[in-house]
């Protein structure tokens, strides 16, 4: 589980800080369409916000799955 957290988490953060940056600075026009939030249509206009949410996303399943990596590897007496 804690596998699947940290790969979606790195994804979802390369995706969120590529839309960001290709949203502010508009670099990257042979990378628009690995983009998600540029296919997405009902986001036209937000793609800075998207982006922003994507990463936020990312980061928070990052952290999810270290917290769950950690907390697993402990052993159950040592907190008493």
């Amino acid at each position: 589980m804690q596998a699947v957290l940290k790969v979606f988490g790195w994804l979802l953060l390369l995706q969120g800080a590529a839309g960001l940056v290709n949203g502010l600075l508009g670099w990257w026009k042979w990378a628009h369409d690995l983009i998600v939030v540029n296919h997405l249509p009902f986001l036209s206009g937000y793609e800075v916000f998207a982006a922003i949410v994507i990463g936020v996303l990312g980061f928070v399943l990052l952290a999810a799955g270290e917290s769950l990596s950690s907390s697993s590897s402990s052993s159950p007496g040592e907190g008493e």
